[in-house]
C-alpha cells in the first residue's frame, strides 16, 4: 500500500519538478489572485450592467475570441521552443514573431467585418466587437512574455499582469460608481492590452533583458515559423469555436439577455479551470521521466493524476450545484436567477475539463498531435450539433447540456473510437473511483 502523500512526495521531489515549481510560483500566486479579484470585479460589473448589457458585452468578447487564433498565428509554443533551443538569434526571432503577430492582429479586422455580415448584429454591437478586437494589436508585445517563459523568469510576467489587474480593476470599479456606459467597459479590453504591453516593455528595459529597437523582421525566419505553426492555427480556431460558440448561438437564437444569464453561470463554472493547468504542468514532467525507467510506473502515475483531477473537480462541482440558486442570487442578484439551472449542469462539465487537461498532456508527451486535434474537433462538432437542437427547445439550459455532452465525448468517450487510445479508457474509468489514487493497481508492483 502506497499512501497518497508518499506518491505526491515522490513526484514533487524530482529535481526537474522542484526547479519548475520554484520558478513558476510567482505565476501560480498571480493566477490565484487574478481568479479572486477578477471574479469579484466581474460579478460587480455584471450586476451593474444587468443581463441584457452584460450579455451583449459577453457576446462581443466571445465573437472576437473566435478569431484570436488568427491574430496569434499559433506562434507561442513555437517561439518558446526556438528560444530554448537557441539556434536563432533572439533579435531576429522575436522581431519576426512580433511582426507576424502584428500582421495577424491587423488581418482579423477585415475578417471580423466579413463575419458580422452574416449575423443579426446592429451597428452598436459591431462597434463593441471592433473595440475589443483592437486589443489584439497591442497583444503583439506578448512575445516578451514568451522570452520570459523560455528563460523561466516568471516573476516579471507576474509583476506585469499584477499591475494590469490592479489598474484595470480600479478603473472598472470607478466606471461602475460613475454609472458609465457599456462602451467604456468594452474599451477596458484595449486598455488592459496597452498597460500589459507597457509593463512588459518596462521590465525588459530596467533589467536590460531585451533591446526592442534591435529586433529585426526576417522573411526566412517568418516562413520557418509559419511552416511549423499553421497546424496550431487550425487547432486554435477549433478550440475557440469549442469554447465560445455556445454564446454566439444563444444570441442568434434567443437574445442578449439570455447570453447574460448564461455568461453569469459560465463565469463561476470556468473560474476553476486554471487549477488543472497548474497541477498538470507541475507534475507531468516527472510522470514523463518515470516512463524512461518503467512503463508500469508511468501508467501508475498517470492513473493517479487522472484520479486526482476528477475528484478535485467533483469536490468543486458537488457543493456548487447544490447551492446554485442561492449562489447566483447572492453573487449576481435576482435578475440572474435563470442562470442557476445552467450552473447546476455546466459545473459538471468541469470534471471532464480537468480530466481533459491531463489527457492533453499525455497526448503531447506521446506526440499524438493529430489525435489532440481530432479530439477537439469532435467536441466542437458535437457541441454545435447539439446546440442546434437543444437551444430552440430548452434555451440556455440546452446549451449547458450541449457543453457537458461535448466535454464527455471529447475527453472520455473519444478513446473508445481510437485503437491506440482505447486502453486508456480503463485509466479514465478508474479515475472516478478514488481507491485507485491511494491503492496500488495493476500498473505498479510493490
Amino acid at each position: 500500500m502506497v499512501s497518497l502523500r508518499h506518491k505526491i512526495t515522490r513526484i514533487r521531489n524530482h529535481p526537474e519538478i522542484r526547479r519548475y515549481i520554484a520558478n513558476t510560483s510567482w505565476l501560480m500566486v498571480e493566477k490565484i489572485v487574478r481568479m479572486f479579484v477578477g471574479l469579484f470585479v466581474g460579478i460587480w460589473v455584471a450586476r451593474y450592467l444587468g443581463p441584457g448589457k452584460f450579455g451583449l458585452l459577453s457576446y462581443a468578447q466571445s465573437f472576437v475570441i473566435l478569431f484570436t487564433a488568427i491574430s496569434t498565428l499559433g506562434l507561442d509554443s513555437i517561439v518558446v521552443r526556438e528560444l530554448v533551443k537557441g539556434e536563432l538569434q533572439n533579435d531576429f526571432l522575436l522581431g519576426t514573431a512580433f511582426g507576424l503577430k502584428f500582421i495577424g492582429a491587423i488581418l482579423i479586422l477585415p475578417l471580423l467585418w466579413l463575419a458580422v455580415q452574416f449575423t443579426s448584429n446592429d451597428q452598436y454591437t459591431n462597434l463593441l466587437i471592433f473595440i475589443i478586437a483592437s486589443a489584439a494589436i497591442f497583444q503583439s508585445f506578448n512575445v516578451i512574455d514568451l522570452f520570459y517563459q523560455s528563460k523561466v523568469l516568471s516573476k516579471y510576467v507576474s509583476f506585469a499582469n499584477g499591475i494590469t489587474l490592479f489598474l484595470s480593476s480600479t478603473i472598472k470599479i470607478a466606471l461602475i460608481l460613475c454609472k458609465a456606459p457599456l462602451t467604456l467597459f468594452a474599451m477596458m479590453a484595449l486598455f488592459d492590452s496597452i498597460v500589459l504591453a507597457i509593463a512588459l516593455i518596462f521590465f525588459c528595459h530596467i533589467n536590460k533583458h531585451l533591446a526592442l529597437f534591435d529586433w529585426k523582421f526576417e522573411w526566412r525566419t517568418a516562413k520557418e515559423l509559419l511552416k511549423d505553426s499553421w497546424p496550431l492555427i487550425l487547432s486554435g480556431l477549433v478550440i475557440s469555436v469549442y469554447m465560445k460558440i455556445d454564446q454566439i448561438m444563444i444570441k442568434e437564437m434567443l437574445s442578449t439577455d439570455a447570453v447574460g444569464q448564461y455568461a453569469a453561470a459560465v463565469r463561476i463554472s470556468e473560474t476553476w479551470y486554471f487549477i488543472p493547468v497548474i497541477i498538470a504542468s507541475s507534475v507531468f514532467p516527472a510522470i514523463v521521466e518515470a516512463k524512461k525507467n518503467s512503463e508500469q510506473l508511468y501508467f501508475s502515475h498517470l492513473q493517479n493524476l487522472y484520479t486526482l483531477m476528477v475528484w478535485m473537480a467533483i469536490f468543486v462541482a458537488l457543493p456548487v450545484s447544490m447551492i446554485s440558486p442561492w449562489l447566483i442570487g447572492f453573487l449576481f442578484g435576482n435578475d440572474y436567477l435563470e442562470a442557476a439551472s445552467v450552473l447546476i449542469v455546466h459545473i459538471w462539465a468541469g470534471v471532464f475539463v480537468f480530466l481533459g487537461v491531463a489527457f492533453g498532456k499525455f497526448l503531447a508527451a506521446e506526440n499524438f498531435t493529430k489525435k489532440a486535434f481530432y479530439r477537439t474537433l469532435s467536441g466542437a462538432v458535437i457541441n454545435i450539433t447539439i446546440n442546434l437542437f437543444l437551444i430552440p427547445s430548452y434555451g440556455i439550459l440546452g446549451a449547458a447540456v450541449a457543453t457537458l455532452i461535448s466535454q464527455i465525448s471529447a475527453n472520455y468517450l473519444y478513446d473508445w473510437f481510437d485503437g491506440q487510445l482505447r486502453h486508456l479508457i480503463v485509466l479514465k474509468h478508474r479515475a472516478f473511483f478514488p481507491i485507485y489514487l491511494v491503492k496500488e493497481n495493476q500498473f505498479e508492483s510493490s
